[in-house]
């Protein structure tokens, strides 16, 4: 299914294409540093360069008998190439291409996956200060807690995205080397010079030590990277998909002419995006688990993390580069009700100004256990009768009169002074932009 709706261009990183691609730069762009070296007869590197090919299906083919991936494309190559082809892969261990390439593939993938995902903070961002004032009940253990505004729940994400973005840039980063050092890392038959002349060309770092492979912290890092984001678009998802409760009606997933929500319900809008982007998070986060557990290999190297990558990391970036896609689109034509949202504000009949009744008792001098007894006892009441409000069970409260006038009452009861530093907040965030 997410094939299906994978950008073009995140999925062609990872087809055999690319990837072989990607081998034969390294195998032509080790031959010309080894032929500035004067180690390869420039004539030779002419006809590796004019001649050097691969066949997808050749490849796939010689890999039935050899059952080793580089050396089934090396045989391919040289058939194309001929004698001279005694000079390509010399001195390099099969993990010099295969991790360079993978590298080189997470680098890409990841800038795609940057693009998309500043994309997504920029509509964060406009959603926020679009609803900065879009008062609704905040709540707390899915209770109504005080009031907030819709703008400040946009504005959180838009400080989570960047964060991510953080994340992202430094994990590219770290993903971003390469090696061409040998058997088991010590350049035992080729010049240092070759790999930093290969990871040059690919716009790679060479990392400084490496056994046989690129050490595994770093694609755990990636991938645990790209499981945080996944959790904070699942986080997204899962405040929609309650916002969108019949009983809520907060805000809605834009349902389409034609959708369809159900096979028996004619009536159904389901808050299916978020659905399905709540379970990929999943995804996102075993396959992070799998990587973790890459890092510790026997010695300078053995194989048990590699059938693991070959899923992992071509899964992880296609299903988070459909997350962005599903949540841009999503938060874009996401429909809010601000009509619902002062209903809603309104359904416990005032018992969200409790606290500042109580703050304003021990500003009268009574102390805060007699002020919060004082207060609770008026707000159960409220709580067990639907025809009682807080206000004017506190208008009835001698304590409370004794204290407090009619005037602070009101103003107490006043909805928007509640969001009186919601500027404070938004400058704080977007300050330094």
């Amino acid at each position: 299914m997410i094939k299906r709706y994978t950008r073009p261009e995140m999925g062609k990183i990872w087809e055999d294409e690319f990837k072989f691609s990607t081998w034969l730069k390294i195998e032509i762009f080790a031959c010309e540093a080894r032929a500035e070296m004067g180690e390869i007869p420039k004539d030779d590197l002419q006809v590796i360069k004019n001649k050097a090919n691969f066949n997808v299906e050749r490849i796939l083919e010689i890999e039935n008998t050899t059952k080793h991936d580089v050396i089934a494309f090396l045989t391919n190559v040289a058939e194309y190439v001929g004698s001279t082809s005694r000079h390509i892969h010399y001195g390099m261990t099969s993990s010099d291409i295969l991790d360079t390439t993978l590298a080189y593939q997470m680098k890409i993938a990841g800038e795609l996956l940057l693009s998309n995902l500043e994309k997504f903070g920029k509509i964060l961002r406009n959603k926020a200060v679009k609803n900065k004032r879009t008062i609704c009940i905040g709540r707390s253990h899915g209770i109504h807690a005080e009031p907030t505004s819709m703008g400040l729940k946009f504005l959180l994400w838009y400080e989570e995205c960047k964060r991510n973005v953080i994340r992202l840039k430094n994990s590219i980063k770290s993903i971003s080397v390469g090696q061409i050092s040998g058997a088991v890392g010590t350049f035992d038959h080729l010049s240092p010079k070759v790999e930093e002349y290969v990871c040059k060309k690919l716009g790679l770092l060479p990392a400084n030590v490496t056994t046989q492979v690129i050490q595994r912290d770093r694609h755990a890092e990636f991938l645990s990277t790209l499981a945080i984001i996944g959790a904070s678009l699942e986080k997204i998802a899962v405040e929609i998909r309650h916002l969108q409760r019949t009983e809520v009606l907060e805000a809605e997933e834009y349902f389409s002419t034609g959708q369809k929500g159900s096979s028996a319900m004619p009536h159904k809008r389901n808050p299916i995006i978020s659905e399905r982007i709540t379970g990929l998070a999943r995804l996102l986060r075993g396959n992070a688990t799998a990587a973790l557990e890459n890092i510790a290999l026997w010695h300078e190297r053995d194989i048990s993390h590699s059938s693991v990558e070959r899923i992992i990391i071509p899964d992880s970036c296609i299903i988070l580069d459909y997350m962005l896609d599903l949540v841009i689109n999503l938060v874009d034509k996401l429909i809010l009700y601000p009509e619902n949202m002062l209903k809603n504000l309104d359904l416990t009949r005032g018992l969200i100004f409790s606290q500042k009744v109580l703050l304003k008792l021990t500003e009268k001098n009574i102390t805060r256990e007699d002020a919060y007894k004082i207060v609770q006892t008026a707000a159960m009441d409220v709580w067990e009768d639907i025809n009682k409000n807080l206000k004017d069970e506190l208008l009835k409260t001698k304590e409370v009169t004794d204290k407090i006038s009619n005037e602070e009452i009101e103003d107490i009861f006043d909805k928007d002074k509640m969001l009186k530093n919601i500027d404070y907040i938004f400058e704080r965030s977007l300050k330094s932009e």
